[in-house]
């Protein structure tokens, strides 16, 4: 178990009233941690925090912020609060996230708000919590939520592809600048999720599809990872598994190596030969 992951010991979880933020929420209350939920809508913090005190869990151990990841005050504020009731914070999770759906040429207000979000909601995040979590001079962690479309980039969701791809480059130099200051023993992690029934994937339906793992699934595999001490915690699902991410990776990866089109995966002289490159 990583040191942090310790009872009595805090942790502030942004995305925290549904979905994968709040099946980490859930985790973390059980070790006996105490939590801060974050997100937007506190009618919706309100009832997680509920449900994890419900489970057995003392309810001065929950705390609620109502926040917007997108609001450089509002996350500078959650930090005061969060510091402020807990004494100190060993584990942020910057997992707040949102999925309208964009376009290329899409000029008003979903790429501005996507990437605020999605990408400027992890990179303030940490930047306003790791000087503080480094100066406490305990161990601390730092998980970003990314995504494999920020990686492999598939056609459809620009904003989304950019704001991802944007908090993949920012924590791998984020844990290279960690791993290189003096005395810091606060670490950074990326969570790759794979696909996950979660109210951002769900589209209206209740039903999981069977190929979607739920929320307390990819936690499972995100804390186990970060156990055997992973930095990229790619994670599968019940329809792709761990050597399909890796070989769609490399193809990606293949695209500027090989000089070939970008999004090769789906240019028409491409497709079959990845189709038989994946099967090798």
């Amino acid at each position: 178990m990583h040191l942090t992951l310790a009872k009595g010991n805090a942790a502030v979880i942004t995305g925290a009233a549904s979905g994968i933020g709040f099946a980490a929420a859930q985790y973390l209350a059980s070790l006996g941690m105490r939590v801060c939920l974050a997100d937007i809508g506190i009618e919706r913090l309100t009832r997680a925090r509920a449900q994890i005190i419900a489970s057995g869990v003392d309810d001065a151990d929950i705390i609620v912020q109502e926040t917007d990841v997108g609001d450089l005050a509002a996350l500078r504020n959650l930090a005061d609060v969060a510091f402020a009731a807990l004494g100190s914070v060993h584990v942020l999770m910057n997992n707040a996230g949102m999925q309208p759906g964009s376009s290329i040429f899409d000029t008003e207000t979903n790429w501005d708000r996507i990437i605020a979000v999605n990408m400027f909601g992890v990179i303030r995040g940490a930047q306003i919590f790791a000087p503080r979590m480094i100066a406490g001079g305990t161990p601390g962690l730092i998980i970003s939520t990314g995504s494999k479309q920020g990686i492999t980039t598939p056609p459809g969701d620009p904003a989304y592809n950019v704001s991802k791809a944007g908090v993949r480059v920012f924590t791998e130099a984020l844990q290279h600048h960690l791993r290189n200051t003096p005395d810091c023993q606060v670490e950074a992690r990326l969570f790759i999720p794979g696909y996950v029934h979660t109210p951002l994937t769900a589209h209206g339906r209740s039903e999981k599809p069977a190929g979607a793992w739920t929320p307390a699934q990819t936690v499972d595999f995100l804390f186990a990872s970060i156990d055997h001490g992973d930095f990229y915690i790619l994670c599968p699902d019940n329809e792709v598994d761990r050597r399909t991410d890796e070989k769609r990776i490399r193809w990606a990866a293949g695209d500027i190596a090989d000089n070939r089109p970008p999004l090769s995966r789906w240019h028409p002289d491409y497709v079959e030969p990845f189709k038989k490159w994946l099967q090798e």
